[in-house]
């Protein structure tokens, strides 16, 4: 059993949470004190809800690919208070009355945070600063300098506004992976000269996949007590649907099991290498002259992981 399962995150539990009720639903042999394998591509905050993309089996190794995607956002802003975490779970440290902000005004600090820009990590964050993460420090009380990234903001549009002493702002956000959303919410109040935090945040989307198309995690427990859990995993190669991909045949099958390179497969950076049948059997980086694995998901000999 393995494949990619589109989870709709409910408020309240964090990524690892979802992951654990994963593992435990799939069950499946062990292999001495070890489960089957089951991680997740791209980590939602406790508070927030939507698409979390969990990987069962070998097709973990599918989650840097998957990870790297565009991100499909609704997110609420409140203006007019600003908090020590950015959303609305941290402590307000200062409110201004926002009543003079308008949608003109904020369609226009939304434009001016649209493109490529330098985003600092939030302190609340999972990012690794001298071996440790931001988030940890955090807990301490500590604040550390952070180096600035630069992040892309493919469209940033204002959906709705309620004006008043504390505005909300209802945002669609389309970025890039590795951007913070509560980061945008209190730029834009910034921009805005009254501060902000983000107070609501739905992931909608994660390159070709759509929470329209999630399981909840009930539904999964309930499949996998009917011995029907095949039937929500994505298969790999789907998975990786958005990268171009190449057939090799069972002589080249063999050689990018045992990592060896391919001749150039008529595309350059990364492309799926699939197997007659549709099975993705690893995936290549393409420099422009030969083809080289990077990620092997199917055995060379054709045995399953099971069974190895």
């Amino acid at each position: 059993m393995e494949g990619v399962l589109c989870i709709d995150k409910p408020a309240g539990m964090t990524s690892h949470d979802v992951v654990a009720r994963v593992r435990r639903a799939v069950g499946g042999p062990r292999r001495g004190k070890r489960r089957r394998k089951v991680g997740h591509a791209g980590t939602l905050d406790p508070d927030a809800t939507g698409l979390l993309l969990v990987l069962v089996g070998r097709s973990t190794r599918l989650v840097p690919y998957l990870q790297a995607s565009r991100k499909t956002y609704e997110a609420t802003v409140a203006l007019g208070r600003r908090t020590d975490t950015l959303d609305a779970s941290g402590a307000v440290l200062a409110e201004v009355d926002a009543s003079a902000v308008t949608e003109e005004w904020l369609c226009e600090a939304a434009k001016e945070l649209t493109g490529t820009i330098a985003q600092v990590p939030p302190m609340v964050s999972a990012v690794r600063v001298d071996g440790e993460r931001l988030h940890e420090r955090a807990r301490r009380g500590e604040e550390v300098e952070r180096e600035a990234r630069e992040v892309t903001v493919h469209d940033l549009i204002v959906e709705d506004f309620v004006p008043g002493p504390t505005a909300s702002a209802s945002l669609l956000v389309t970025c890039s992976a590795g951007t913070y959303v509560r980061s945008l919410a209190a730029d834009l109040g910034e921009r805005l000269g009254v501060g902000g935090h983000l107070s609501q945040l739905r992931r909608l989307g994660s390159g070709r996949f759509s929470v329209d198309d999630a399981w909840t995690l009930e539904q999964i427990e309930e499949l996998a007590a009917e011995g029907a859990l095949s039937s929500a995993l994505l298969d790999p190669a789907d998975a990786v649907a958005d990268f171009p991909s190449v057939a090799v045949d069972a002589q080249g099958a063999v050689a990018v099991g045992h990592g060896k390179t391919l001749p150039h497969t008529g595309h350059e950076g990364t492309v799926a290498a699939v197997d007659g049948d549709g099975r993705l059997l690893a995936m290549l980086e393409d420099d422009g002259s030969v083809a080289r694995p990077r990620m092997v998901l199917a055995p060379a000999d054709g045995t399953s992981e099971e069974t190895r």
